[in-house]
């Protein structure tokens, strides 16, 4: 017997985990002002990269002493030219704690190999980041995007390191409230929280971390596309519209458009809260539900964009295949698409929850789930 399927679906079925959902208001009709066919060295060009650098820092509420800039190859290129440009003077300390982490491992292990130490944890927990050593440098992410575990606060850096901290918060920036005197480098990607478009990155650098760049020269070839000073002086080009390589001005408008948008949700403020708004209603669910949990063993450190779940009832015999046939009914029925776990990591299910997402859409997917979850159980 059929099992009878919700009435209500949501209006928009977009919980990927990256490129994530647009703003509620997104429309190709809204990004005319594109100065499509014009230099992006031409002033208008210039004029539009700076505004989004100033916006970001307005919104992000990010120091006026740090400087920020849009680089190529998403959060991913971000990351490595901080990485390539900084490493190597002092010992690194790598934190891992799900599969984006350990990829800056391997990077560092692998390819710079400069003196390190790893520090990992198994999916759904952290790191204790008061073991670690500030005096060496720092790796890790702000924001587990496949583990659905997040650092909680940045209490545990001292202010006093004589190390840099590299954070990767790229499912964390416009969803957490970013302590940036303990971060001296900080990356994020325009496809994740605000759903812009792919390839862009911004990298955000601390006074301490520019130091490190102008007195710092490290032992192998750096790429072009990697260098970020010249004759030992920052490119302050970089950090003020003049990118690296030629950036696609429609993507700068929908950045533009999306960063509108924030502002007029409240701003960060406003988007901590619906990112919030979602995951409680994921929350209640889940305590509603006894076949379902949370990936994060830990409340305290629970994501609040990338919500990892895992099936916990015992009648299931292959987890995998069936969080994948979860995945397949609830995208056939087109009310949740893309939710499936990432491929790295332990079987279940990923909801985005970040402040793009409307909580009406949440809670119209969930009886889906429930839907989905009985009549796979029976099959």
């Amino acid at each position: 017997m059929a099992i009878q399927q919700p009435a209500t679906r949501p209006a928009n079925p977009r919980f990927s985990s990256g490129p994530c959902a647009k703003p509620p208001t997104h429309d190709l009709a809204k990004l005319s002002g594109a100065p499509l066919g014009r230099s992006h060295r031409a002033a208008v060009g210039k004029a539009k990269l700076l505004a989004a650098i100033e916006e970001t820092r307005e919104i992000l509420g990010i120091p006026a002493d740090y400087k920020i800039g849009i680089v190529p190859a998403s959060d991913t290129g971000a990351f490595e030219m901080a990485m390539w440009s900084m490493l190597g003077e002092r010992p690194a300390q790598m934190v891992a704690w799900e599969s984006f982490g350990a990829g800056w491992v391997t990077d560092v292990a692998k390819q710079l190999k400069i003196e390190h130490s790893v520090h990992t944890a198994e999916y759904g927990e952290i790191v204790d980041m008061t073991a670690l050593n500030y005096d060496n440098d720092v790796c890790f992410t702000w924001n587990g995007t496949t583990s659905g575990v997040r650092m909680a606060n940045g209490d545990a850096i001292p202010d006093d390191r004589a190390g840099l901290t590299l954070c990767d918060a790229t499912s964390a920036a416009f969803a957490m409230d970013l302590p940036w005197d303990k971060l001296d480098v900080t990356t994020f990607s325009w496809q994740k929280v605000l759903g812009g478009e792919a390839a862009h990155g911004m990298l955000i650098l601390s006074p301490r971390a520019v130091e490190r760049l102008e007195n710092y020269t490290p032992p192998w070839p750096l790429p072009k596309i990697f260098r970020l000073t010249k004759g030992g002086k920052l490119i302050d080009g970089v950090f003020k519209g003049e990118t690296i390589n030629t950036p696609s001005m429609l993507a700068v408008e929908d950045y533009l458009f999306a960063l509108d948008w924030a502002r007029s949700v409240g701003g960060l403020k406003g988007l901590i809260g619906r990112a919030d708004a979602n995951t409680a209603a994921i929350t209640q669910f889940v305590n509603d539900n006894d076949w379902i949990d949370f990936l994060a063993t830990d409340p305290a450190t629970r994501s609040n964009t990338s919500v990892c779940l895992k099936f916990t009832d015992e009648r299931i015999k292959d987890g995998a295949a069936f969080a994948k046939a979860i995945a397949k009914r609830l995208a056939d029925e087109g009310v949740a698409l893309d939710v499936g776990a990432y491929r790295d990591a332990p079987s279940g299910l990923r909801i985005w929850c970040g402040g793009t997402v409307e909580t009406d859409d949440i809670q119209a997917m969930l009886p889906w789930l429930s839907w989905a979850f009985e009549s796979e159980i029976n099959a």
